[in-house]
């Protein structure tokens, strides 16, 4: 059986470093078997792949790249936390908070960029809880931001 990494290998992708916070906190507090991020903006290279409102300056389709690249950079912060991806036994919940106009309403479309990236890294195991939440604006203008909570 493959490991996670291989498995995002196979799609293209990999674990970027952990990205620095913006702010006083640390990007993943352990407690008991669980490992909660932070929320992880869409940072590719430090810098922002968008900004803006989805349904404004951000489209859909950028926004469900964003929330893929915020579920990378998720995972990042569990891997520095664990160790290795292989540690996790399931992905418990994701929360996606999307920047959206008052008219969008594709929130839980934008979050399936990372609901379906841990489906695809961790198979059933990435199955989990979720929360896809339209907010008028993310740090830094970012159009998604993402947290984690994993069981290892």
């Amino acid at each position: 059986m493959s490991t996670p990494e291989e498995r995002l290998a196979a799609l293209g992708l990999s674990v970027p470093e952990v990205a620095k916070p913006v702010a006083a906190y640390i990007p993943a507090v352990r407690s008991g078997n669980l490992v909660f991020t932070s929320g992880q903006l869409p940072m590719r290279e430090g810098q922002l792949m968008a900004t803006g409102k989805v349904g404004g300056e951000v489209s859909s389709e950028e926004a469900v790249a964003c929330a893929q690249q915020c579920g990378l950079n998720a995972l990042a912060a569990v891997r520095a936390e664990l160790g290795d991806l292989s540690a996790v036994k399931r992905v418990v919940k994701v929360v996606c908070f999307v920047a959206s106009t008052p008219d969008f309403t594709g929130q839980p479309a934008v979050a399936n960029g990372v609901s379906e990236l841990l489906g695809e890294v961790f198979g059933d195991a990435g199955r989990h809880a979720r929360s896809a939440v339209g907010v008028p604006v993310l740090p830094l203008d970012a159009p998604v931001e993402v947290e984690l909570i994993v069981e290892f």
